[in-house]
């Protein structure tokens, strides 16, 4: 699975309905209205390198409200879950 996250920059006036639209497209798991630079930060989870420039291009980009898109394409996934579950293995097996 290949993780993309692209930020957009929107009309100012139309963000949740922009933002809803996005959060419907099959390839998108969750869209964040933020502060800052952009408006919406989307995340994006496709099988294949050739579906983010179709999902980007073809489907965020031509949301109405949509201004501007960055897309960055995530190389490994660092989680505190998984740090956690790392350092926790067998800590539940000690005695108290």
């Amino acid at each position: 699975m290949i993780t993309t996250v692209v930020l957009a920059t929107c009309d100012i006036h139309r963000v949740p309905e922009t933002a809803q639209e996005i959060a419907d497209l099959p390839e998108v798991s969750e869209v964040y209205s933020v502060a800052g630079d952009y408006d919406l930060v989307i995340m994006v989870r496709t099988r294949e390198h050739e579906d983010i420039a179709r999902v980007v291009t073809e489907g965020i980009a031509r949301v109405e409200g949509v201004q501007r898109t960055q897309t960055l394409v995530a190389f490994k996934v660092y989680s505190r879950h998984d740090v956690e579950a790392i350092f926790s293995i067998g800590l539940e097996d000690e005695p108290a």
